[in-house]
């Protein structure tokens, strides 16, 4: 799920769809089809494109939507596995991680995005994030730990080994904080202070199964969703999180992303192939 400046809902699908929702009805105002495969994630850069990445066709899609309508400006092709996510750096550069073990920074030039320079991951990349100015923060699936990468040199920082994080499946990291980055597990929250490079806090969250989806809601609240179909509403107090309530069965199968909406409401994304509006 996306919100985007103009403020619609924008979502993409395992079946390979994207569609952009009224504001007001929430019925399709344009549906896109330009994938063949699941669409894994989208972003809208600050320049107004709208980016979307998938599964099995490996390809990364630079579109411009002007009302109902849309242009594909740029196909990316450089992975050669899923690509799982994409982020916008502060600098206005792309990254996207891949099962094929590599993330890729990408530069504008005359309006196309071009292939800068990779970094070699141990295993599949299925999550990555910007933790400050010249740092992210990504997954490597092989040794289920954290890697923190400075862009400067272009080169490890550290790692984190042994993190309660998801191992198979996507991982939504979230700064929770300037300092404090939230990580969803099985059953478990992990709580990494990114400037210290440590492990504060392992959270339960019994019977949650995967925790997939996160947002925040304020600057004090944040909301997760997992594959037990269970809404949870935690207070962030320090480094710490305190569940203040949750809703159960709030769908028929696992939700998968939270969504900001930025007017009061909430999108939840499922596995039961439906988006809610809290």
């Amino acid at each position: 799920l996306a919100i985007l400046n103009d403020g619609r809902l924008v979502s993409g699908s395992w079946d390979a769809s994207i569609i952009i929702y009224n504001k007001l009805t929430y019925q399709p105002d344009l549906i896109i089809k330009e994938h063949n495969s699941g669409v894994l994630c989208i972003i809208q850069l600050m320049s107004g494109e709208l980016v979307s990445c998938s599964y099995d066709d490996k390809e990364i899609k630079i579109f411009r939507i002007k009302g109902n309508e849309y242009e594909v400006l740029q196909t990316l092709k450089y992975h050669t596995s899923y690509v799982w996510k994409i982020i916008e750096l502060n600098n206005n550069k792309l990254v996207s991680c891949s099962d094929d073990a590599s993330i890729i920074f990408y530069f504008k030039d005359n309006l196309e995005f071009k292939q800068d320079y990779t970094i070699k991951t141990n295993g599949g990349c299925c999550s990555i994030i910007q933790t400050k100015d010249n740092e992210i923060c990504y997954s490597e699936k092989n040794n289920n730990s954290i890697c923190f990468c400075d862009l400067s040199e272009r080169k490890i920082k550290t790692s984190l080994s042994n993190i309660s994080m998801l191992n198979e499946r996507r991982e939504w990291f979230l700064m929770i904080s300037k300092d404090l980055l939230f990580i969803p597990g099985e059953n478990k929250i992990s709580i990494i202070n990114v400037n210290q490079y440590r492990l504060v806090r392992i959270i339960d969250a019994p019977g949650s199964s995967w925790i997939c989806g996160v947002c925040k809601l304020n600057q004090n609240m944040i909301l997760t969703g997992d594959s037990a179909q269970i809404l949870r509403q935690w207070r962030i107090e320090g480094d710490n999180l305190i569940l203040t309530s949750k809703k159960e069965k709030v769908h028929t199968a696992g939700i998968n992303v939270l969504l900001n909406l930025g007017n009061g409401h909430v999108a939840s994304g499922s596995d039961d192939n439906t988006i809610k509006i809290w």
